[in-house]
Formats: C-alpha cells, structure tokens, sequence
C-alpha cells in the first residue's frame, strides 16, 4: 500500500506540471469527416483542447496528383503545445522519409510546394513508420534550410501544418498534438510530493 500511495504522488505531482490529466481523443480524422484542404491558404480549421488531440489522415501521389493536406489548429490561452507524436498505422513510403510534416506560425502556409527551401516555416520533419511514437515537436524546433526554428513548447497562437508524401503511393498517417497548461505553483506541488516520499523512505529505514 504504502508503495502504490508513493508512486501516485509521482505520477500527480508530475502531471500537474503540464496538466496532463485530460483524456485522449480523435478531433479530425479524414475518413469521417472529410478530405482536408489541399490550400495553404485556407487549411481546414481543427479544435483543439486540453490533452491529447489525434488528427488522421491520408496524403500521396498517384497519377502525378500529389495530395496535399494543410489544417490550423489554436492552442488557447494559458496552453502550450508540448508535442507532437507520430500515431501508429502512421506509413511513410519513401527508404529516406518522404513524408514530411512542415509548421508555419498564423492561419496559413504560405510557403509553396514548389518551395527549393524551408524559409517561412517555424520548423519541419520527415517521418515513416520507424517513427511511431515518437514526439517530433523538439525535432522540427531546430532550424534549418531556411525555417526559423523555435523553442518548445509553443506558447497560445494559430498554427498550421503542411503534410505531403513526396514519393508515389497512398500514405497514411497519425498525429496527436498534446496540449498543456504549465503552472508555476505546481513546480512547488511537485517538490512538496518528493519531499513526502523521502520523508516515508526515511522513516521506513528508521524502521527497519
């Protein structure tokens, strides 16, 4: 009992530090609600909140019709966006990562396909299947052929997101954008929770 009631203060006090306790959900997902936008400069509009925040979707190149997929989302006041994780069933199809993900601040991307450069995004990445998983969001955060680069989390704002398959076939993929509400006072919750637990190991080794 008394080792389940130490790794519950962990757990909560770590979590307070992002608000981490909301539930996961799909907020867009193609196969039911529809085909995102092909236009940089109107993505389709996606809600997000509090926790995880799973979009789906399918992009490609067949017949030499690339498919392009653009969506904006807004992290909200007193929330940060934490990451950025590749959902399995997510496929690239390329040996080198030919599915790419690109981000630009505000409520389009303005920066063409046609691009040669990254110069107008906050930060890209090229992804397959190895990286189920993993969290890209600090990936994307360095700079490089041109984008800006940023520092993580990402503060409240608009974002929008660019996802292309640059080799020929159907690729599906998977993202869950987390977000989190940091709170100085919980850095504070968090010590308060360690301190207990070394109190009870010591007086358990008293004990003993």
């Amino acid at each position: 009992m008394a080792l389940i009631g130490r790794r519950g203060i962990v757990l909560f006090a770590s979590a307070c530090l992002f608000g981490a306790w909301a539930q996961a959900g799909i907020v867009y997902n193609e196969s039911v609600s529809g085909d995102l936008s092909g236009s940089g400069l109107s993505p389709t509009p996606i809600t997000v909140a509090l926790g995880s925040n799973q979009v789906f979707g399918t992009t490609g190149r067949t017949a030499g019709v690339v498919d392009l997929d653009y969506f904006r989302l807004t992290v909200p006041v007193g929330e940060v966006l934490t990451g950025i994780t590749i959902l399995p069933g997510t496929a690239g199809l390329g040996p080198l990562g030919d599915s790419f993900i690109g981000m630009q601040a505000g409520s389009q991307v303005t920066v063409l396909p046609t691009a040669t450069d990254a110069t107008g995004l906050l930060g890209w990445f090229h992804y397959d299947d190895s990286d189920v998983g993993t969290n890209i969001l600090p990936l994307m955060a360095t700079s490089g052929f041109g984008s800006t680069g940023f520092t993580p989390p990402l503060p409240a704002g608009s974002y929008s997101f660019w996802v292309q398959e640059l080799s020929t076939g159907t690729a599906p993929y998977g993202f869950d954008f987390t977000l989190a509400t940091p709170e100085p006072a919980s850095w504070a919750m968090l010590l308060a929770g360690l301190t207990l637990i070394g109190v009870r190991a010591g007086r358990k080794r008293t004990a003993n």
